[in-house]
């Protein structure tokens, strides 16, 4: 077998036909390579993904973190940062995204949820990933990032629009799309040194508070780096949730027993939110790039070549999860899951995006007795794997 014959990405993939690729992979290619998308390895097994995303000594995010390659447009701490200089973007945002800081926003994110629902609810459906999960994660960024209603306006259209050129590999719709977002967040860091907010309240007052120690003298983040970190974090909350709602309604769709058991029993909701997390990961994986010439699992992988960390892959894993292609409600060792990565890239806003899911979740099962696919469901290519199309016919409860 030669490098280049071990897998293709191309047109027309679903979510099942790459999960049975990566099956086979994990079985006989764990480590594999691709000429698609300007060519990559894979690593498909869950403790070599574990392993690589935990090690940012031999594996660095610096290069190129994601595949295909997107960032055409700067740096953008603190994703594409390792240790220690991403560390104080960390160090700003993190209390942000507390599991304290987070339930406090329940109310916030019920009345979003809500509210961007009741359309669909009062038209007996709609495309559950267009016109709901690709909205409320918007409008709940919004708030938390204390937008005001022109710059969130402003973001309903920008960010799906970055997202569309990313699927469709446009990389000149990507450049312009993500200056659009970039001139948003220089306009939002005007607008916080003229007024600026509590740094515990508010994420770019957080960074614009934030210092580090140069050479014995407390100095502030580099303005072009806090500019990256804004518009990082203006577009990072809404492609996963989109995705994660459209499979799991693709998912209650044929399994209306489960529906209805999540519906009698909410307090099953969180871990139905991990199981969904572990089957239906919404990234097929972020991307590192080996500093030397790396060997896993008996094949070496060339210094400077990039190389997908598949979580997707991950987490239907036999050898860590029994029965992988199943959902277990209650699964025992559910949270050795990667949806969320490992190690110092491990997801800022774990907590808000497992809130927004159970949250959307409660409201579907409760609301809704039964989902009927109502038209084609479009797949999203690399780096997502999910739906972004879901017409869908409500049965209210």
């Amino acid at each position: 077998m030669t490098a280049d014959d071990d897998f293709q990405v191309g047109p027309g993939e679903t979510a099942a036909t790459t999960h049975a690729v990566y099956a086979q992979l994990r079985a006989r290619c764990p480590v594999a390579h691709t000429t698609s998308l300007g060519g990559f390895f894979a690593l498909t097994r869950h403790a070599d993904v574990a392993r690589a995303a935990a090690d940012p000594a031999r594996f660095t995010t610096t290069v190129q973190n994601v595949v295909p390659k997107v960032a055409y447009t700067g740096r953008r701490p603190p994703l594409h940062l390792d240790p220690p200089e991403h560390t104080p973007y960390r160090a700003a945002l993190n209390p942000l995204l507390s599991a304290e800081r987070v339930a406090a926003l329940e109310p916030m994110v019920r009345e979003v949820i809500g509210e961007t629902l009741q359309p669909l609810l009062q038209r007996g459906g709609g495309d559950l990933c267009g016109d709901f999960s690709a909205r409320f994660p918007v409008r709940v960024f919004g708030r938390w990032m204390n937008l005001d209603e022109h710059l969130t306006a402003q973001l309903m259209d920008a960010g799906p629009a970055f997202i569309r050129s990313v699927q469709a590999f446009d990389s000149e719709s990507m450049k312009s799309t993500s200056l659009v977002l970039y001139d948003m967040a220089r306009s939002l860091l005007r607008q916080r040194r003229a007024a600026p907010l509590p740094a515990d309240q508010d994420p770019v007052s957080a960074l614009l508070a934030a210092r580090v120690d140069v050479d014995g003298v407390p100095t502030p983040l580099p303005e072009e780096m806090i500019v990256g970190t804004v518009r990082q974090v203006l577009v990072v909350g809404i492609v996963a949730p989109m995705v994660m709602i459209g499979s799991i309604a693709l998912h209650l769709a044929g399994d209306r027993a489960l529906h209805r058991r999540l519906r009698e029993a909410p307090q099953r909701l969180p871990d139905a939110v991990e199981e969904f997390l572990r089957l239906y990961s919404p990234y097929r994986g972020f991307a590192r790039t080996p500093l030397q010439d790396t060997e896993i699992g008996g094949r070496v992988i060339p210094q400077g070549e990039a190389v997908a960390l598949t979580y997707a892959s991950a987490n239907r894993d036999e050898d860590v999860f029994d029965d992988p292609d199943r959902f277990v409600l209650g699964r025992p060792n559910i949270h050795e899951h990667l949806a969320f990565g490992r190690g110092p890239h491990f997801c800022a806003g774990a907590h808000l995006a497992r809130l927004e899911l159970r949250v959307a979740l409660e409201a579907l099962v409760r609301e809704v007795d039964e989902i009927h696919i109502d038209g084609p469901v479009l797949y999203c290519p690399y780096p997502e794997i999910g739906p972004y199309q879901v017409p869908t016919r409500l049965v209210l409860a």
